[in-house]
Order: structure tokens, then sequence, then C-alpha cells
């Protein structure tokens, strides 16, 4: 058989988030039985989409091709796509105009051209069939997985972390994800300013992650920042498990999520969660987590005082989570997938 070809334009991305990290945990583990075909550092944007369309048909010939990242090119039906969202067709309004019009064109087509789909949460499933019209038996569905570097860290660890981004010495309110309107981080900070004074003063909010691109997300909405709030910037994947586990609670009102890796990361780190009741996060945490409405400044706000107020809930909570978290796992995960994808060669 062939080597399966992988479409290996995620490695332009220099600060990997959700997606990239989804494509470099599955290929650090079956990337023996892959061939990378992959674009040079400069070809990103649109010219990393011509060079989708245009030259990765080419290069794939008549291999399997696997695209995991949401894009793929649409003259190639031999072709695997694992689709982790329809968030640009569902809330146009989060994006630019343009970005809007690139996916509409796109991802109908390329989802009905495709052989085979691997959809990352039941959710995304049901997006696909009842959105885009995709016959059931052509998705499987592969949640995502924890690495195990997720997990409770060292004192000195943590503090390393902390000094480095200049967290203070208070406990700490984390919430991780990119700047831009589906993270909701103007709807936490609403919620953060409504929170007693007595409760807030005890904590900081850190945010952590970098600006999403103007060009395609557009204004993030973060016209005022309260006190204690406090924004890292992009914190570098070998600081994340310490930073997630050194947190007293993690807070994530993202408005939709194809998956939510930060909840799952956070719960292996064993950090008591608040999160969102809406798209696929219900199924990642289970009852691992408080689960508020992210429309609703006072549901996030209520979620954050019942943890934020109580000792004997986060210690709950935190055991919840870390044994929510041991049942996914990125081994799982690849192993599931390359198993779809061994077959769809055959075919």
């Amino acid at each position: 058989m062939q080597k399966i070809k992988l479409n290996g334009r995620f490695y332009s991305h220099t600060h990997p988030t959700g997606m990239q990290r989804y494509a470099l945990e599955m290929v650090s583990r079956v990337g023996g039985g892959l061939e990378i075909v992959r674009p040079g550092p400069s070809l990103k944007g649109g010219m990393g989409h011509l060079w989708e369309q245009a030259y990765l048909p080419v290069a794939a010939r008549k291999s399997l091709l696997w695209s995991p990242n949401n894009t793929g090119p649409v003259a190639v039906s031999r072709q695997v796509v694992t689709i982790h969202d329809l968030i640009p067709l569902d809330h146009p309004e989060w994006f630019s105009p343009r970005f809007v019009a690139l996916y509409r064109w796109l991802l109908p087509r390329l989802v009905h051209k495709a052989q085979h789909l691997v959809a990352i949460s039941e959710f995304t499933r049901l997006r696909l069939i009842e959105g885009l019209r995709v016959d059931s038996s052509k998705i499987t569905v592969i949640p995502n997985g924890v690495d195990k570097a997720f997990r409770p860290q060292t004192p000195e660890r943590i503090n390393q972390v902390r000094k480095a981004l200049n967290l203070g010495d208070k406990p700490y309110v984390l919430c991780v994800g990119s700047v831009e309107p589906r993270k909701n981080l103007k709807g936490l900070l609403a919620a953060w300013a409504q929170l007693p004074f007595n409760i807030r003063k005890e904590y900081n909010l850190v945010l952590a992650g970098k600006s999403g691109r103007k060009e395609v997300f557009g204004d993030a909405g973060l016209d005022h920042v309260p006190e204690g709030a406090m924004f890292t910037g992009y914190v570098a994947q070998e600081d994340l498990p310490p930073l997630y586990s050194g947190a007293a609670v993690f807070a994530y009102p993202s408005l939709y999520e194809g998956f939510g890796l930060p909840p799952l990361e956070a719960m292996a780190s064993g950090v008591p969660v608040v999160t969102s009741n809406n798209s696929s996060i219900p199924e990642v945490v289970g009852d691992a987590g408080v689960l508020v409405d992210p429309s609703d400044t006072q549901s996030i706000a209520e979620g954050l005082f019942r943890l934020m107020s109580r000792e004997d809930l986060r210690k709950d909570y935190s055991r919840r989570g870390i044994e929510r978290a041991a049942s996914l796992s990125w081994d799982v995960s690849a192993e599931r997938t390359w198993a779809v994808l061994q077959r769809e060669a055959a075919n």
C-alpha cells in the first residue's frame, strides 16, 4: 500500500492553537505511516489556500490524502478530512466578510467531495448532517485527547511560570484561548466585574492567548478591562501545564466550540472548571465542571462565585475533572484515526 499523504499546511503556523495542536499531536503518533507534504514557511493566509488548492492535488496524485485541519483541496476526492467545526458558516458575524466568503465556497464542496470525514465531536457530526446535508455513514466521530503533560505540577514549576509571566502572588482564575469574539472574553470580563468585591479582590483573572488576526476575526470588543484582569499574550506550549495547574479556577465561557481542548486540559491538570453549556462542551466536560450560559454574564458570574467562594467545591470538581480527563487520550484518538485512514486507503 502507498503511504498516506498528509496535508501539512498547519506547519506554517509558528504559534499553534487548537486545530494545529490537534494535527501535531496526531502526527507525533502516526507520522511513521505518513508522507508529509508541507508548504514553505512563508505560505500563509491566501497564499496557503492557493498552495492547498493548486499544488497539493498534484502532490497527492493517487494516494489517499489526509487533511487534518478543516480545509483541503476541493479537487481531491481520495481524501479524509478532519472537520473540527462549522463556525464560519454558523456564525459569520465573528469573522471578516472575505474569510466567510472563502469558507462558504470551500466547506460545502470539500465535505461532499471527500471520501470520508472525521468529526471531533458528536456536535460537529450533527452540524455536518443538519447544516451541510452530509450522509451520516460518511462520518466517523473521534474525540480529541489530552496530552499527558497536563497533570498537577510541582510548586517549583508553577512558581517559575508565575514569575516569568509576572502573575504576582494572588490565587488566579485562568482563561486560555485566542483573543477573538467567539471566546467571549468580553462576557467573562463583564462577569468578573459583577462579582462581589470581597471575593474578586482575593484573585487575579489571567487571560492567556494570542490576539486573533483582525483580517480573519475582527474586533474582540474588549473596550474595558476591569481591575484584577491581566493578559499574558501567547504562552509557550511547555509553560501551559504549570500555568493551568497553578490556577484556582479555570473559566472558559466560549460561545461555540467544535470540541474545546482548554477545559479538558484544565480538568487533567486538577483545576475546577466553569464553562459553557452549549455546542460540544457538555460532551467533553460531563458532570465534572460547572456549566453556565455564556450569553448571560450573570450566569457566568454565579458559576465563578460558586467555585471562588467554596474550597470544598473546588476540591470536589478537581477530583471529578481528573477522573473525566483520564477517559480521553491522544493515543486512543490517534489509533482510531489511523484505523480510519488505513481502511479508506484500502478502498
